[in-house]
Protein backbone atom coordinates (compact mmCIF):
# COMPACT_ATOMS: atom_id res chain seq x y z
CA UNK A 1 0.00 0.00 0.00
CA UNK A 2 3.12 2.27 -0.23
CA UNK A 3 1.71 4.39 -3.06
CA UNK A 4 -1.49 5.26 -0.88
CA UNK A 5 1.03 6.82 1.65
CA UNK A 6 3.14 8.28 -0.85
CA UNK A 7 0.17 10.29 -2.34
CA UNK A 8 -0.94 11.09 1.18
CA UNK A 9 2.24 12.43 1.95
CA UNK A 10 3.44 9.93 4.49
CA UNK A 11 6.22 7.85 5.12
CA UNK A 12 5.93 3.69 4.43
CA UNK A 13 7.01 3.59 8.21
CA UNK A 14 4.38 6.32 9.77
CA UNK A 15 1.09 4.93 12.27
CA UNK A 16 -1.56 3.74 9.77
CA UNK A 17 -4.82 3.07 11.42
CA UNK A 18 -5.52 -0.67 11.67
CA UNK A 19 -8.54 -0.81 9.18
CA UNK A 20 -5.83 0.37 6.50
CA UNK A 21 -3.17 -2.54 7.91
CA UNK A 22 -5.50 -4.70 7.40
CA UNK A 23 -6.68 -4.07 3.97
CA UNK A 24 -6.88 -7.60 1.65
CA UNK A 25 -4.03 -7.81 -0.73
CA UNK A 26 -6.07 -10.23 -2.72
CA UNK A 27 -9.88 -10.19 -4.03
CA UNK A 28 -10.36 -13.52 -2.08
CA UNK A 29 -9.76 -11.78 1.24
CA UNK A 30 -12.15 -9.41 0.76
CA UNK A 31 -14.73 -10.34 4.01
CA UNK A 32 -18.82 -10.67 3.40
CA UNK A 33 -19.24 -10.53 -0.59
CA UNK A 34 -18.81 -14.00 -1.21
CA UNK A 35 -21.56 -13.76 -3.85
CA UNK A 36 -19.54 -11.23 -5.86
CA UNK A 37 -15.60 -12.32 -5.01
CA UNK A 38 -16.04 -16.57 -5.35
CA UNK A 39 -14.84 -17.97 -8.44
CA UNK A 40 -18.63 -18.62 -9.43
CA UNK A 41 -19.44 -14.60 -8.53
CA UNK A 42 -19.67 -11.79 -10.91
CA UNK A 43 -16.42 -10.46 -9.93
CA UNK A 44 -14.83 -14.15 -9.95
CA UNK A 45 -15.94 -14.65 -13.49
CA UNK A 46 -14.73 -11.08 -14.61
CA UNK A 47 -11.24 -11.86 -13.28
CA UNK A 48 -10.88 -15.49 -14.69
CA UNK A 49 -11.63 -13.90 -18.11
CA UNK A 50 -9.46 -11.45 -17.42
CA UNK A 51 -12.04 -8.34 -18.45
CA UNK A 52 -13.79 -5.84 -16.58
CA UNK A 53 -16.73 -4.01 -17.68
CA UNK A 54 -17.83 -0.51 -15.56
CA UNK A 55 -19.67 -1.07 -12.59
CA UNK A 56 -21.56 0.63 -9.93
CA UNK A 57 -20.87 -0.77 -6.56
CA UNK A 58 -23.49 -0.07 -4.39
CA UNK A 59 -24.01 -0.87 -0.55
CA UNK A 60 -23.46 0.59 2.78
CA UNK A 61 -19.96 2.08 4.32
CA UNK A 62 -17.64 -0.18 5.54
CA UNK A 63 -18.48 -3.09 2.94
CA UNK A 64 -15.69 -2.84 0.66
CA UNK A 65 -16.27 -0.65 -2.09
CA UNK A 66 -12.76 1.00 -2.79
CA UNK A 67 -10.57 -1.99 -1.54
CA UNK A 68 -12.29 -4.29 -4.13
CA UNK A 69 -11.94 -1.36 -7.24
CA UNK A 70 -7.94 -1.59 -6.09
CA UNK A 71 -7.80 -5.22 -6.13
CA UNK A 72 -9.87 -5.39 -9.08
CA UNK A 73 -7.34 -2.57 -11.04
CA UNK A 74 -4.11 -4.85 -9.79
CA UNK A 75 -5.67 -8.59 -10.67
CA UNK A 76 -6.17 -6.69 -14.24
CA UNK A 77 -3.13 -4.73 -14.54
CA UNK A 78 -4.82 -1.53 -15.03
CA UNK A 79 -3.59 1.74 -13.27
CA UNK A 80 -5.82 2.26 -10.38
CA UNK A 81 -7.09 6.47 -10.62
CA UNK A 82 -9.35 7.45 -6.99
CA UNK A 83 -11.33 10.38 -6.91
CA UNK A 84 -14.04 11.67 -4.70
CA UNK A 85 -17.40 13.16 -6.14
CA UNK A 86 -17.40 15.33 -2.92
CA UNK A 87 -14.22 17.03 -3.65
CA UNK A 88 -13.63 16.90 -7.44
CA UNK A 89 -15.39 18.90 -10.11
CA UNK A 90 -15.16 18.77 -14.25
CA UNK A 91 -11.75 20.10 -14.19
CA UNK A 92 -10.38 17.27 -12.20
CA UNK A 93 -12.30 14.98 -14.53
CA UNK A 94 -11.03 16.47 -17.11
CA UNK A 95 -7.38 15.84 -15.85
CA UNK A 96 -8.35 12.40 -15.24
CA UNK A 97 -9.54 11.48 -18.56
CA UNK A 98 -6.90 13.54 -20.66
CA UNK A 99 -4.07 11.32 -18.01
CA UNK A 100 -6.14 8.49 -19.34
CA UNK A 101 -5.89 9.04 -22.60
CA UNK A 102 -1.83 9.39 -22.43
CA UNK A 103 -1.73 6.50 -20.99
CA UNK A 104 -3.89 4.49 -23.17
CA UNK A 105 -1.16 5.32 -26.02
CA UNK A 106 1.55 3.36 -24.39
CA UNK A 107 -0.90 0.34 -23.50
CA UNK A 108 -1.75 0.97 -20.11
CA UNK A 109 -5.56 0.88 -19.09
CA UNK A 110 -7.05 3.02 -16.38
CA UNK A 111 -9.61 2.18 -13.81
CA UNK A 112 -11.48 5.02 -12.67
CA UNK A 113 -12.96 4.70 -9.17
CA UNK A 114 -15.31 7.31 -7.90
CA UNK A 115 -16.25 7.35 -4.74
CA UNK A 116 -19.69 9.01 -3.64
CA UNK A 117 -20.77 8.57 -7.88
CA UNK A 118 -24.04 10.16 -7.42
CA UNK A 119 -22.95 13.15 -5.72
CA UNK A 120 -22.25 14.20 -9.46
CA UNK A 121 -24.96 16.42 -11.00
CA UNK A 122 -26.69 14.87 -13.73
CA UNK A 123 -24.13 16.82 -16.47
CA UNK A 124 -20.97 15.62 -14.95
CA UNK A 125 -22.42 11.80 -14.75
CA UNK A 126 -22.99 12.51 -18.77
CA UNK A 127 -19.28 13.52 -18.61
CA UNK A 128 -18.39 9.99 -18.56
CA UNK A 129 -20.31 8.29 -21.51
CA UNK A 130 -18.04 9.34 -23.94
CA UNK A 131 -14.70 7.62 -22.03
CA UNK A 132 -16.58 4.71 -21.12
CA UNK A 133 -17.84 3.79 -24.49
CA UNK A 134 -14.66 4.56 -26.13
CA UNK A 135 -12.90 2.17 -23.57
CA UNK A 136 -10.82 5.09 -22.33
CA UNK A 137 -11.51 4.15 -18.77
CA UNK A 138 -13.07 1.09 -17.11
CA UNK A 139 -15.43 3.04 -14.64
CA UNK A 140 -15.95 1.93 -11.02
CA UNK A 141 -18.52 3.90 -9.28
CA UNK A 142 -19.61 3.76 -5.55
CA UNK A 143 -22.09 4.89 -3.63
CA UNK A 144 -24.28 4.54 -0.68
CA UNK A 145 -27.61 5.09 -2.30
CA UNK A 146 -30.16 3.29 -4.44
CA UNK A 147 -28.59 3.91 -8.38
CA UNK A 148 -31.89 4.03 -9.88
CA UNK A 149 -32.56 7.14 -7.93
CA UNK A 150 -29.45 8.77 -8.35
CA UNK A 151 -27.87 7.71 -11.33
CA UNK A 152 -28.22 9.08 -15.21
CA UNK A 153 -30.15 6.09 -17.14
CA UNK A 154 -27.53 6.99 -19.61
CA UNK A 155 -24.60 5.98 -17.43
CA UNK A 156 -26.50 3.36 -15.63
CA UNK A 157 -27.27 1.50 -19.14
CA UNK A 158 -23.57 0.79 -19.77
CA UNK A 159 -22.50 -0.11 -16.17
CA UNK A 160 -22.69 -3.49 -14.16
CA UNK A 161 -24.67 -2.63 -10.64
CA UNK A 162 -23.33 -4.76 -8.10
CA UNK A 163 -24.67 -4.92 -4.81
CA UNK A 164 -22.31 -5.13 -1.54
CA UNK A 165 -23.87 -6.86 1.71
CA UNK A 166 -24.03 -4.80 4.75
CA UNK A 167 -21.65 -7.46 7.15
CA UNK A 168 -22.89 -9.86 9.04
CA UNK A 169 -21.82 -11.16 12.00
CA UNK A 170 -19.70 -14.28 10.66
CA UNK A 171 -17.82 -11.76 8.18
CA UNK A 172 -17.43 -9.31 11.17
CA UNK A 173 -15.86 -12.04 13.13
CA UNK A 174 -12.89 -12.63 10.75
CA UNK A 175 -12.03 -9.07 10.80
CA UNK A 176 -11.90 -9.15 14.38
CA UNK A 177 -9.40 -12.55 14.19
CA UNK A 178 -7.60 -11.10 11.82
CA UNK A 179 -6.85 -7.88 13.81
CA UNK A 180 -6.44 -9.99 16.68
CA UNK A 181 -3.69 -12.07 14.72
CA UNK A 182 -2.08 -8.71 13.50
CA UNK A 183 -2.01 -7.07 17.18
CA UNK A 184 -1.21 -10.37 18.80
CA UNK A 185 -3.85 -9.65 21.26
CA UNK A 186 -7.13 -10.50 22.09
CA UNK A 187 -9.89 -8.28 22.83
CA UNK A 188 -11.02 -7.76 26.34
CA UNK A 189 -14.53 -8.36 25.63
CA UNK A 190 -16.55 -11.09 27.24
CA UNK A 191 -18.56 -13.13 24.40
CA UNK A 192 -21.65 -10.97 25.17
CA UNK A 193 -19.45 -7.91 24.87
CA UNK A 194 -18.04 -8.98 21.51
CA UNK A 195 -21.87 -9.70 19.93
CA UNK A 196 -23.04 -6.25 21.28
CA UNK A 197 -19.49 -4.70 19.79
CA UNK A 198 -21.00 -5.98 15.97
CA UNK A 199 -24.40 -4.17 17.09
CA UNK A 200 -22.35 -0.99 17.37
CA UNK A 201 -20.75 -1.40 14.07
CA UNK A 202 -23.89 -1.89 12.34
CA UNK A 203 -22.22 -3.93 9.27
CA UNK A 204 -19.61 -1.35 9.08
CA UNK A 205 -16.20 -3.34 8.75
CA UNK A 206 -14.31 -0.24 8.70
CA UNK A 207 -15.84 1.24 12.05
CA UNK A 208 -15.72 -2.01 13.75
CA UNK A 209 -11.93 -1.96 13.42
CA UNK A 210 -11.86 1.53 14.47
CA UNK A 211 -13.86 0.08 17.71
CA UNK A 212 -10.94 -2.61 18.06
CA UNK A 213 -8.40 -0.52 17.62
CA UNK A 214 -9.34 1.62 20.87
CA UNK A 215 -9.89 -1.37 23.13
CA UNK A 216 -6.56 -3.11 21.63
CA UNK A 217 -4.78 0.17 22.76
CA UNK A 218 -5.82 0.38 26.27
CA UNK A 219 -5.24 -2.45 28.95
CA UNK A 220 -7.98 -3.24 31.07
CA UNK A 221 -7.84 -5.84 34.97
CA UNK A 222 -10.75 -7.82 33.25
CA UNK A 223 -13.02 -9.02 30.08
CA UNK A 224 -15.21 -5.64 29.44
CA UNK A 225 -19.06 -6.91 29.70
CA UNK A 226 -21.90 -4.69 27.62
CA UNK A 227 -22.39 -2.53 29.98
CA UNK A 228 -18.58 -1.83 30.56
CA UNK A 229 -17.92 -1.54 26.80
CA UNK A 230 -20.88 1.08 26.43
CA UNK A 231 -18.96 3.47 28.86
CA UNK A 232 -16.21 2.87 27.27
CA UNK A 233 -17.40 2.89 23.63
CA UNK A 234 -19.61 5.51 22.18
CA UNK A 235 -22.67 3.79 21.06
CA UNK A 236 -23.14 4.49 16.91
CA UNK A 237 -26.28 6.42 15.27
CA UNK A 238 -28.12 4.35 13.47
CA UNK A 239 -27.42 4.60 9.67
CA UNK A 240 -30.97 6.14 8.33
CA UNK A 241 -31.25 9.01 5.73
CA UNK A 242 -34.55 10.81 6.28
CA UNK A 243 -35.00 11.95 2.57
CA UNK A 244 -33.21 8.94 1.12
CA UNK A 245 -34.17 5.24 -0.03
CA UNK A 246 -33.78 4.17 3.81
CA UNK A 247 -36.66 6.29 4.96
CA UNK A 248 -38.89 5.12 2.39
CA UNK A 249 -37.27 1.24 3.01
CA UNK A 250 -38.42 1.43 6.98
CA UNK A 251 -41.98 3.11 6.42
CA UNK A 252 -42.37 0.20 4.01
CA UNK A 253 -41.38 -2.10 6.55
CA UNK A 254 -43.32 -0.51 9.24
CA UNK A 255 -46.74 -0.42 7.31
CA UNK A 256 -46.39 -4.14 5.79
CA UNK A 257 -45.50 -5.13 9.63
CA UNK A 258 -48.80 -3.41 10.54
CA UNK A 259 -50.71 -5.22 7.49
CA UNK A 260 -49.21 -8.62 8.10
CA UNK A 261 -50.20 -8.02 12.02
CA UNK A 262 -46.63 -8.83 13.27
CA UNK A 263 -47.02 -6.04 15.99
CA UNK A 264 -43.73 -6.83 17.38
CA UNK A 265 -42.03 -6.19 13.98
CA UNK A 266 -44.06 -2.94 13.67
CA UNK A 267 -42.81 -1.63 16.76
CA UNK A 268 -39.07 -2.45 16.09
CA UNK A 269 -39.02 -0.63 12.51
CA UNK A 270 -40.83 2.49 14.26
CA UNK A 271 -38.39 2.18 16.79
CA UNK A 272 -35.66 2.22 14.39
CA UNK A 273 -37.14 5.30 12.76
CA UNK A 274 -36.99 7.03 15.75
CA UNK A 275 -33.96 6.42 16.54
CA UNK A 276 -32.68 7.48 13.47
CA UNK A 277 -34.06 10.84 14.24
CA UNK A 278 -37.31 10.52 11.64
CA UNK A 279 -39.50 13.28 12.47
CA UNK A 280 -42.55 11.35 14.80
CA UNK A 281 -45.15 13.37 12.70
CA UNK A 282 -44.56 11.48 9.80
CA UNK A 283 -44.68 7.88 11.39
CA UNK A 284 -48.05 9.22 13.10
CA UNK A 285 -49.65 10.42 9.88
CA UNK A 286 -48.51 7.14 8.38
CA UNK A 287 -50.01 5.51 11.10
CA UNK A 288 -53.27 7.51 10.56
CA UNK A 289 -52.96 6.49 7.01
CA UNK A 290 -52.75 2.58 7.42
CA UNK A 291 -56.04 3.08 9.88
CA UNK A 292 -58.34 3.99 7.33
CA UNK A 293 -56.78 2.26 4.30
CA UNK A 294 -55.62 -1.75 5.87
CA UNK A 295 -58.05 -1.24 8.52
CA UNK A 296 -60.97 0.72 8.33
CA UNK A 297 -64.34 -0.58 9.18
CA UNK A 298 -63.39 -3.44 10.62
CA UNK A 299 -62.14 -1.84 13.60
CA UNK A 300 -64.04 1.94 13.71
CA UNK A 301 -61.83 2.61 16.72
CA UNK A 302 -58.62 2.48 14.97
CA UNK A 303 -58.33 5.72 12.71
CA UNK A 304 -59.30 7.27 16.93
CA UNK A 305 -56.74 5.45 17.97
CA UNK A 306 -54.16 6.95 15.70
CA UNK A 307 -55.60 10.05 15.90
CA UNK A 308 -55.64 10.04 19.47
CA UNK A 309 -51.68 9.33 19.43
CA UNK A 310 -50.71 12.32 17.21
CA UNK A 311 -52.64 15.21 19.57
CA UNK A 312 -51.09 13.34 22.71
CA UNK A 313 -47.50 13.33 20.61
CA UNK A 314 -48.48 17.12 19.87
CA UNK A 315 -49.19 17.56 23.58
CA UNK A 316 -46.35 15.76 25.65
CA UNK A 317 -43.39 15.51 22.76
CA UNK A 318 -40.42 13.62 23.22
CA UNK A 319 -39.68 11.39 25.05
CA UNK A 320 -42.98 10.79 26.57
CA UNK A 321 -45.36 11.47 23.56
CA UNK A 322 -43.64 8.19 22.02
CA UNK A 323 -45.18 5.75 24.37
CA UNK A 324 -48.40 6.92 22.70
CA UNK A 325 -46.55 5.93 18.90
CA UNK A 326 -46.04 2.53 20.49
CA UNK A 327 -49.80 2.18 21.97
CA UNK A 328 -50.77 3.31 18.27
CA UNK A 329 -48.60 0.72 16.58
CA UNK A 330 -49.68 -1.88 19.23
CA UNK A 331 -53.49 -1.07 18.21
CA UNK A 332 -53.19 -1.09 14.88
CA UNK A 333 -51.27 -4.31 14.51
CA UNK A 334 -53.70 -6.63 16.43
CA UNK A 335 -56.89 -4.97 14.97
CA UNK A 336 -58.64 -7.04 12.47
CA UNK A 337 -57.82 -5.86 8.63
CA UNK A 338 -59.96 -4.94 6.08
CA UNK A 339 -59.31 -2.75 2.89
CA UNK A 340 -62.83 -3.01 1.67
CA UNK A 341 -63.38 0.89 2.46
CA UNK A 342 -60.12 1.51 0.39
CA UNK A 343 -61.08 -0.56 -2.48
CA UNK A 344 -65.06 1.08 -2.39
CA UNK A 345 -62.99 4.67 -2.82
CA UNK A 346 -60.88 3.65 -5.54
CA UNK A 347 -63.64 2.14 -7.45
CA UNK A 348 -66.44 4.51 -6.92
CA UNK A 349 -63.71 7.10 -8.19
CA UNK A 350 -63.09 5.30 -11.01
CA UNK A 351 -66.90 4.86 -11.85
CA UNK A 352 -67.40 8.48 -11.57
CA UNK A 353 -64.60 9.20 -13.87
CA UNK A 354 -65.50 7.07 -16.09
CA UNK A 355 -69.30 7.80 -16.35
CA UNK A 356 -69.07 12.03 -16.47
CA UNK A 357 -71.93 14.20 -16.10
CA UNK A 358 -75.16 11.93 -15.86
CA UNK A 359 -78.06 13.30 -13.48
CA UNK A 360 -79.31 11.85 -10.54
CA UNK A 361 -82.74 10.53 -10.96
CA UNK A 362 -85.49 12.89 -11.11
CA UNK A 363 -87.14 11.37 -8.33
CA UNK A 364 -84.36 12.89 -5.54
CA UNK A 365 -84.25 15.87 -7.31
CA UNK A 366 -85.21 18.95 -4.81
CA UNK A 367 -88.40 21.39 -6.32
CA UNK A 368 -87.93 24.50 -5.05
CA UNK A 369 -89.61 26.11 -8.13
CA UNK A 370 -93.15 25.16 -9.23
CA UNK A 371 -91.58 25.07 -12.82
CA UNK A 372 -89.64 22.54 -11.53
CA UNK A 373 -92.12 20.54 -10.07
CA UNK A 374 -94.01 20.66 -13.38
CA UNK A 375 -91.09 19.25 -15.04
CA UNK A 376 -91.36 16.34 -12.82
CA UNK A 377 -88.06 17.38 -10.27
CA UNK A 378 -89.21 14.91 -6.90
CA UNK A 379 -91.95 13.24 -8.60
CA UNK A 380 -92.74 9.63 -6.54
CA UNK A 381 -90.24 10.33 -4.17
CA UNK A 382 -90.51 8.04 -1.10
CA UNK A 383 -89.45 9.67 2.42
CA UNK A 384 -87.99 6.42 3.55
CA UNK A 385 -88.97 7.61 6.93
CA UNK A 386 -92.28 6.97 5.98
CA UNK A 387 -92.13 3.99 5.06
CA UNK A 388 -93.02 0.76 6.83
CA UNK A 389 -89.42 -0.82 7.46
CA UNK A 390 -87.86 2.84 7.13
CA UNK A 391 -86.97 1.93 4.29
CA UNK A 392 -88.42 2.45 0.59
CA UNK A 393 -85.50 0.58 -1.73
CA UNK A 394 -85.42 3.51 -4.10
CA UNK A 395 -82.81 3.73 -7.13
CA UNK A 396 -80.75 6.60 -6.29
CA UNK A 397 -78.04 5.62 -9.26
CA UNK A 398 -78.32 7.73 -12.54
CA UNK A 399 -81.35 6.50 -14.54
CA UNK A 400 -79.03 4.80 -16.94
CA UNK A 401 -76.43 3.23 -14.64
CA UNK A 402 -76.70 -0.37 -13.53
CA UNK A 403 -76.71 -0.73 -9.48
CA UNK A 404 -73.02 -1.36 -8.77
CA UNK A 405 -71.85 -2.55 -5.10
CA UNK A 406 -68.31 -0.60 -4.53
CA UNK A 407 -67.92 -1.56 -1.09
CA UNK A 408 -67.50 -4.85 -0.40
CA UNK A 409 -66.79 -5.79 3.63
CA UNK A 410 -64.71 -8.98 4.66
CA UNK A 411 -65.85 -11.53 7.70
CA UNK A 412 -63.52 -9.67 10.12
CA UNK A 413 -64.32 -7.42 13.13
CA UNK A 414 -67.02 -5.18 12.47
CA UNK A 415 -67.58 -5.38 9.14
CA UNK A 416 -69.44 -8.50 9.46
CA UNK A 417 -72.01 -6.54 11.39
CA UNK A 418 -72.14 -4.04 8.58
CA UNK A 419 -72.35 -7.05 5.92
CA UNK A 420 -75.48 -8.37 8.09
CA UNK A 421 -76.84 -4.72 7.54
CA UNK A 422 -76.27 -4.90 3.68
CA UNK A 423 -77.68 -7.92 3.13
CA UNK A 424 -81.21 -7.10 5.07
CA UNK A 425 -81.46 -3.94 2.96
CA UNK A 426 -80.25 -5.68 -0.19
CA UNK A 427 -83.14 -8.45 0.78
CA UNK A 428 -85.53 -5.39 1.19
CA UNK A 429 -84.79 -3.62 -1.59
CA UNK A 430 -85.21 -6.97 -3.61
CA UNK A 431 -88.06 -7.31 -2.29
CA UNK A 432 -90.14 -3.73 -2.94
CA UNK A 433 -88.61 -3.53 -6.47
Amino acid sequence: MSDLFEKAGLDEGAPRPLADRLRPGKIEDVVGQGHLTDPNGTLGRMLKAGHLSSIIFWGPPGTGKTTTARLLAENVNLYFEQISAVFSGVADLRKCFEAAKARRKTGQGTLLFVDEIHRFNRSQQDGFLPYVEDGTIVLVGATTENPSFELNAALLSRMQVLTLNRLDNRAMEELLKRAEKLESKELPLTAEARALLYNMADGDGRYLLNLAEILLGLEFDADLDPNSLLQILQKRAPVYDKDREGHYNLISALHKSLRGSDTDAALYWAARMLAGGEEPLYILRRLVRFAVEDIGLADPQAVIQANAAREVYEFLGSPEGEIAIAQAVIYLGTAPKSNAVYKAQKASFRRAKETGSLNPPMHILNAPTKMMKDMGYGKDYQYDHDTEDGFSGQNYFPDNLPREEFYKPVSRGFEREIQKRLDYWKKLRSEKN
